[in-house]
């Protein structure tokens, strides 16, 4: 691993753990399923490249968000890769190129089956289609009274295959009654069927493996970042992104000295803190500010004082013996005995662990090892 030395905040992306989670995961529906990566908004954050280069030999399919991502896998790959599963609806202008790349695309209704057969039909091609029926997330989807008809519109096209059928769970972290009225629902419109079967996702997955043994792909996303979306798991994840920040400035402040914008901490006793060069410029969200939040500094926990800024945040160093300028600080990520999760730093900003991830900006640094 190559790091600048001139970075001020870079993100430590580790592909072994990557790949090691993706063996963890593989098979959990049931003995012979596949595994699908959900790789979308730049691979979690993570580096879609990267993640779907040390990846390919590792899943079956890779799924992502629209065309634009699929381009880029597919001008990274070499032709041997995973096939490449678009999850959202298209606009007008981009079943030509969808159809004409070969790449596999969800249908929700008859008029998008229609407008992929007529791109298949003027480029000699078939168009790979998963009909995607709508169980409880309300996105997208045939209703479960249109379902047989978008099924039936797919398979008689003779520009059209039936690759696949899918469905995708809203609550399977946090309802369990709701997710198996899903999945029964599902199973009971798919048995028939004679293609690729997927549905859930990390949480689904985790916690209903044996209640989706009939799919055929397992389509994972957060988990195989290191991340349960369920709390403890009985499944070994290890994380794969660290967020590091240097120190840039150590000060000594008197009693009544205030904190950043808003002037919301004033010190009520002499303290050291250091200035570390990471904000909300940097993906480090805003809402953590007077949380009660925490960097690593040496192993140690260090409190942040005042508000988060654009490009900078203040941390209390008064309990630490030796900090010096330059000193590698942890955002994210682990430092002898202590570690600081993306689920924690969610919870204290008042989101989830997906939003953090994707949110850290292209100005901060990606390191692959």
């Amino acid at each position: 691993m190559k790091l600048n030395p001139l970075r001020r905040c870079w993100a430590e992306i580790d592909l072994s753990a990557l790949r090691f989670n993706a063996a963890a995961l593989r098979n959990l529906p049931g003995p012979g399923a596949g595994l699908m990566a959900v790789v979308k908004s730049d691979g979690y954050g993570h580096g879609l490249e990267q993640v779907a280069g040390a990846l390919r030999s590792d899943v079956d399919w890779f799924c992502v968000a629209n065309v634009t991502e699929a381009l880029r896998i597919l001008d990274y790959l070499p032709k041997n890769r995973p096939p490449i599963l678009i999850l959202s609806p298209l606009l007008p202008e981009e079943y030509h190129t969808a159809t004409a790349h070969g790449f596999s695309c969800c249908v929700s209704n008859a008029n998008e089956v229609e407008q992929y057969a007529a791109a298949a039909e003027s480029l000699g091609q078939i168009a790979k289609l998963h009909a995607v029926v709508d169980t409880g997330m309300g996105r997208m989807g045939a209703s479960v009274a249109e379902w047989n008809s978008l099924v039936r519109s797919v398979e008689q096209n003779p520009f059209c295959i039936l690759e696949g059928v899918a469905t995708h769970f809203p609550n399977a972290d946090e309802d369990p009654v709701f997710t198996r009225n899903q999945i029964a629902k599902f199973r009971s419109l798919t048995e028939s069927l004679h293609c690729e079967i997927h549905l859930a996702n990390s949480a689904g997955m985790i916690d209903f493996s044996e209640e989706i043994d009939f799919a055929t792909q397992a389509r994972v996303g957060l988990s195989l970042y290191g991340i349960s979306p369920v709390g403890e798991t009985r499944i070994n994840l290890r994380p794969v992104l660290t967020l590091k920040s240097r120190i840039t400035i150590i000060r000594d402040i008197d009693p009544g000295t205030t904190i950043s914008y808003g002037s919301t901490f004033t010190a009520d006793r002499p303290m050291q803190v250091a200035t570390v060069a990471a904000g909300y410029g940097d993906g480090y969200p805003r809402h953590l500010s007077g949380q009660g939040t925490d960097v690593l500094i040496s192993g140690t926990r260090c409190p942040l004082l005042g508000r988060v800024t654009m490009d900078q945040i203040i941390v209390d160093v008064s309990h630490l013996e030796n900090v010096s300028t330059g000193d590698e600080v942890i955002l994210i990520g682990a430092s002898g005995s202590e570690t600081i999760s993306a689920f924690e730093i969610a919870e204290k900003s008042g989101t989830i662990p997906w939003e953090i991830l994707t949110g850290i900006t292209s100005r901060v640094e990606r390191c692959f090892f």
